[in-house]
């Protein structure tokens, strides 16, 4: 409980990045009172742009385990849509989790937030020995924390909600058949000894500074940018000065003191002046060309850290970039997010034996899975087409393979398949017999029969015809 307690702070200001609700740094508090509440900060949100460039390039499409049909049960708890939400979480706080459990047979597998979840680990290997969930009940007025580990899960309760670790009481003790604890941790870590990196860390300050830079043009676009019309040779008028009780302020000489005023609005478009010595003028407004050159600097070296390609952050130039070159400036984002691929799918694949021991009973430590990984560049259709179909005429690739290269999952890849192999037995149907291909015909929109792989199936009709 103290392990999951330690990083919250943390984990509550990188939410508050991610969500673009982190309060205006580096802004003086002379500068505060002045702009007052004219003005909100303008906070843009490059660590959401960050985390979901990577985290949409990480698509898990399939999983094979020598045990069990883990893919299908893999669908069935959403965890094709909800891996997303993993790699997020985990890109996002440096760390985040999945729990494995049983329904009988079938796995329930969940998707953990690090705010409530975790671990720790044996010092030597690095394997979990002991993880804990915590939540709290409003309704109820309670908090509820299980304790996971390798024989047995424990139930424990506070009567409050924040209850104190040491207020918690054991109320259920159940068994763990798996022998290893059912939760699996994504880490985000560079090094070997880290605890979890959170990818927006090194862009916050620089987040900050590009937030203060935009809101300090928006207030010179409101107070300075603008063209100020002057007027000069005509009297101020003047009014009188009241107190904070609305009593009028005497001065020395026993008369109500007084203040200037200027007598035209300052919205007004046209002014008229009585005097004959009144002149208008007009003061230019001041340049902004500043922030902007401070704020493309900026942004250059968000860009540097954080692998993003200028196109993202709005960054362009005065000639088009082409399809090479957008490439070339994404090669570092995609990288990056290839290495997070091969860190996430050692979890993946410890996920994927946890739940193959729910489904057969077997050891988790004696499963072999395989995670499958989309391609991570994300390419046009037609450049897709068109590199399936070269590596397809070079017999370099089977379908199945130029199938995966589209980025399409298992079962898609079934599905397709199986429409493939119905083409092609209708095509060589027509070619063989006419009649017999109007006889398949009618037998299929009648419901009386399906097609089967290309050879028996083509007995078999053969065998109906007659």
């Amino acid at each position: 409980m103290q392990a999951l307690d330690a990083p919250q702070n943390n984990y509550g200001n990188y939410a508050r990045y991610y969500r673009g609700e982190q309060p205006l740094a580096f802004h003086s508090e002379e500068s505060t009172e002045a702009i007052g509440d004219k003005l909100s900060h303008l906070v843009v949100n490059v660590p959401r742009v960050l985390v979901n460039s990577l985290a949409e390039r990480m698509r898990v499409s399939g999983m094979s385990c020598d045990k069990g049909d883990v893919w299908s049960e893999f669908v069935r708890n959403d965890l094709d849509q909800l891996a997303g939400v993993v790699h997020r979480s985990a890109l996002l706080y440096g760390q985040s989790f999945v729990l494995v459990w049983g329904d009988g047979s079938r796995p329930v597998v969940t998707v953990e937030s690090p705010q409530q979840v975790q671990v720790l680990t044996d010092p030597a290997t690095r394997a979990i020995t002991s993880a804990v969930k915590r939540w709290e009940n409003k309704t109820k007025q309670e908090t509820h924390a299980m304790l996971y580990l390798p024989d047995q899960v424990q139930h424990w309760r506070g009567k409050t909600v924040g209850a104190a670790n040491t207020s918690l009481e054991l109320i259920e003790t159940l068994p763990n058949p798996m022998g290893q604890v059912p939760i699996v941790r994504f880490l985000n870590a560079d090094l070997i000894c880290d605890e979890g990196t959170s990818e927006i860390a090194d862009i916050m300050g620089l987040t900050d500074a590009l937030s203060k830079l935009s809101t300090d043009m928006l207030t010179a676009s409101e107070f300075l940018a603008k063209p100020r019309r002057y007027l000069t040779g005509e009297p101020l008028e003047r009014e009188p000065v009241f107190d904070e009780n609305g009593d009028p302020v005497i001065g020395s000489d026993g008369e109500q003191e007084t203040k200037p005023v200027v007598a035209i609005p300052d919205g007004d478009r046209f002014m008229q002046a009585e005097g004959e010595h009144a002149r208008f003028g007009q003061l230019d407004g001041a340049p902004l060309d500043g922030f902007k050159n401070s704020a493309d600097l900026t942004l250059s070296l968000i860009s540097a850290v954080s692998n993003l390609p200028p196109s993202y952050l709005g960054i362009v130039h005065s000639n088009p970039s082409s399809a090479e070159a957008i490439k070339s400036a994404e090669a570092g984002l995609i990288s990056r997010a290839t290495s997070k691929m091969a860190s996430f799918g050692r979890s993946w694949e410890a996920v994927g034996r946890l739940m193959a021991s729910v489904i057969t009973g077997a050891d988790p430590h004696t499963v072999e899975c395989r995670v499958k990984w989309s391609d991570p560049n994300l390419r046009s259709e037609a450049q897709l087409a068109d590199a399936a179909m070269k590596w397809r005429s070079e017999t370099l690739m089977s379908r199945k393979s130029a199938l995966r290269a589209r980025g399409l999952s298992d079962d898609e890849i079934t599905e397709e398949l199986k429409e493939i192999y119905t083409e092609m037995q209708m095509e060589a149907l027509a070619k063989s017999d006419p009649a017999l291909m109007r006889f398949a015909k009618s037998q299929e929109a009648a419901g009386n029969m399906s097609y089967a792989p290309l050879g028996e199936e083509l007995q078999g009709l053969e065998l109906e015809a007659a």
